[in-house]
């Protein structure tokens, strides 16, 4: 059986590692005003934050289910299955996309599986599976070790204006008032597949701090870890911060990525992120 990976933009995983592992992506756009760019191909997360400075937040949208169908259908030719990973049905129609189009491609089996986050901590599944589908397992295998990494796979996030949040209807208009009165900097994270405040801490640093204890509680028994660490065009802060957590945490090996343009409209510059997996 050959198996195919399939994941959309939002799990950043840079270029030359997806054709390195042979994983296929599917990007979601960002809209601004009339002007659609698909991100990862047509607007990275460098020019998407120097463009929001200039103009309206814009708004996101999910892949056409023709688009899958289309990828389907073309791996149909090369393989035998594919596992199609993607970020929480809870805040995107982007799975059910990938459901949808499974259910009407026929000669191919598709197996959807929802991440039930986003960006790089999605992204440690899809690498996993393409790790495993490279090595010969088939989609069955590979299903089952990814409701495995589920058990220990968590991310925290840190956000410096929830207005963007409470805009783009991911989290009520109380929470983000109540939160911009108070000057605080919550700690969100994801339950039951939606945004969710974890925690209400009044400054940044705090934030971060608390985040890093939150890591300390998971990896205390000194099994190893990958971790990632999520900046919002922070690049700088994210160096400084894994050079830290490197010294703290030598058993766990820690990568930077990014809030690309999809999940930057929604969190806002300035946000941080830290998630990571039991290897």
């Amino acid at each position: 059986m050959k198996t195919a990976v399939v994941t959309d933009s939002t799990a950043y995983i840079p270029l030359e590692i997806r054709e390195k592992l042979n994983i296929h992506m599917i990007p979601l756009s960002v809209i601004f005003g009339n002007e659609t760019y698909q991100e990862e191909v047509e607007i990275t997360a460098d020019s998407f934050y120097a463009e929001v400075k200039t103009k309206e937040l814009p708004t996101t949208s999910q892949p056409p289910v023709g688009e899958f169908m289309e990828l389907f259908e073309k791996l149909s030719k090369e393989y035998d299955e594919v596992i199609s990973i993607h970020l929480s049905s809870g805040i995107s129609g982007t799975f059910q996309g990938a459901v949808s189009a499974g259910s009407l491609v026929e000669d191919i089996k598709v197996f959807p599986f929802d991440s039930e986050i986003s960006c790089m901590v999605q992204g440690f599944y899809v690498l996993e599976a393409a790790e495993m589908a490279a090595a010969g397992k088939n989609a069955a295998e590979i299903m089952e070790r990814l409701e495995e990494m589920r058990k220990t796979l968590k991310a925290y996030f840190m956000v410096d204006d929830l207005s963007h949040l409470q805009r783009g209807g991911r989290l009520s208009s109380a929470q983000a008032l109540i939160g911009s009165l108070l000057q605080v900097k919550p700690l969100l994270h994801f339950e039951n597949k939606l945004i969710v405040p974890f925690e209400k801490i009044r400054t940044r640093k705090k934030a971060m701090k608390r985040i890093v204890e939150l890591l300390g509680e998971a990896v205390k028994g000194g099994e190893p870890h990958r971790a990632v660490i999520i900046h919002a065009n922070r690049e700088q802060e994210a160096i400084e911060w894994k050079a830290e957590l490197e010294e703290q945490y030598p058993h766990v090996e820690f990568v930077i990525s990014y809030f690309g343009p999809v999940i930057g409209t929604h969190l806002g510059e300035g946000s941080m992120g830290l998630g990571w997996v039991k290897k």
